[in-house]
């Protein structure tokens, strides 16, 4: 029987049941991809994996139990114990959620999030690729969504050896997006053009937070997308909210979200515009704000470009500081998982010392709960985010 052999001294993670096996552990492995038994070279049982001889890493392991296979009747319980664990979340006034966070919920390479009635997925690794038709057949079986979307349109595939994808496989969306509802906030989604699947389900939580802290404020929220916070901080009391994105579409469709739950059309602003370019602009112009909402994308995926980062973190919150009125609200965050909680903190208190202001941290905020952390895989854990409140200036 076909199996992988680490090297002597490489099976410590797997033992933690960490799932990434790296090609550099790899003693002995089969020429082709697929799934095999690893072994230490004790030929002791390590796990069941999937290999990909065109991929850095190599391996994921799919299951640390020596009795279980990697086979349709698994696949399907995978997904109903997920579907199960995110019952608390789903509801009449909560219709979307991640079901399937890769390697979070054990199936390393496959997204799966719900949308009211439409179900979309991404497959990022071949592991994943392989049994493709067969979890087409169980999101029908499982889920029995009127909607069935692929988008597995993101360029790390290719570090896989496969080539985007993005097709329709059930049914014909409507023209005007998906409409979901999320803590009692009504919003249009676009799963076929949007971001990822179509919307950051990742800040579900925070986004409850930001409308707590609204009422009253003259809010701005940066790269704000489909404008989630700034319909979150309508919803809370804002007196005002300015939306700034780089997205005609996105900008277009936040405001839409906006009427759609008969708020005051006048109390909101899209502004298409580069963020770093118009925070200078209104630094310039000597505006001022209660509430500022700064949730950029990803700046780094290379170890080697960390530093280079931290400096555009550091250059948007330190203008965001000085935009803000005293008592004045910053909700800052990172998604870059290269990027730890401590070190997004050193560069918050960076951008603090240089805008000569004190800054108090009074919340510290992560992914929502349908986006779990497995404390064996702590890669799981991207999200991070800090309340500041500015409490004075120096």
């Amino acid at each position: 029987m076909q199996k992988i052999v680490l090297k002597a001294g490489k099976e410590k993670s797997l033992k933690n049941r960490h799932p990434w096996i790296f090609s550099g552990a790899i003693q002995k492995a089969p020429k082709a991809s697929g799934t095999y038994t690893v072994e230490d070279h004790k030929n002791q049982f390590l796990g069941l994996a999937y290999y990909n001889p065109a991929s850095s890493l190599a391996a994921r392991v799919v299951s640390f139990k020596s009795s279980e296979a990697w086979d349709r009747e698994t696949l399907k319980q995978r997904l109903l114990s997920a579907l199960e664990r995110r019952k608390p979340i789903l509801s009449a006034e909560q219709t979307a959620a991640r079901i399937i966070a890769s390697e979070a919920d054990l199936m390393p390479g496959l997204i799966v999030d719900l949308y009211g009635p439409a179900l979309v997925f991404q497959i990022l690794t071949a592991g994943i690729e392989a049994i493709r038709d067969t979890l087409i057949e169980l999101f029908e079986e499982v889920f029995s969504p009127t909607y069935i979307v692929e988008r597995s349109d993101e360029a790390i595939r290719t570090k896989e050896g496969l080539t985007e994808r993005k097709e329709m496989i059930k049914g014909e969306l409507p023209a005007e997006g998906i409409e979901i509802c999320e803590n009692g906030m009504k919003m249009l989604v676009d799963v076929w053009n949007g971001h990822k699947t179509g919307f950051y389900l990742d800040q579900r939580t925070n986004r409850q937070i930001i409308r707590r802290y609204s009422e009253g404020r003259r809010v701005l929220n940066c790269f704000s997308y489909t404008g989630g916070f700034s319909l979150a901080a309508l919803m809370g009391g804002a007196s005002e909210v300015i939306s700034v994105d780089e997205s005609r579409p996105a900008l277009d469709l936040s405001h839409k979200n906006i009427l759609l739950n008969n708020l005051p059309a006048e109390r909101h602003k899209t502004v298409q515009a580069d963020v770093f370019k118009y925070l200078r602009e209104l630094r310039d112009a000597g505006e001022k704000f209660d509430l500022i909402v700064m949730d950029p994308p990803k700046f780094v995926s290379d170890r080697k470009h960390i530093d280079r980062a931290c400096r555009g973190y550091k250059d948007l919150n330190l203008i965001a500081m000085q935009l803000l009125n005293e008592n004045g609200i910053l909700a800052t965050f990172s998604c870059s998982g290269l990027i730890s909680r401590d070190l997004f903190q050193k560069v918050i208190f960076g951008a603090g010392v240089d805008a000569q202001c004190e800054i108090q941290v009074i919340e510290h905020l992560s992914q929502s709960g349908d986006h779990p952390v497995l404390l064996t895989f702590p890669e799981s854990l991207y999200l991070k985010g800090f309340v500041c409140r500015k409490i004075t200036t120096l």
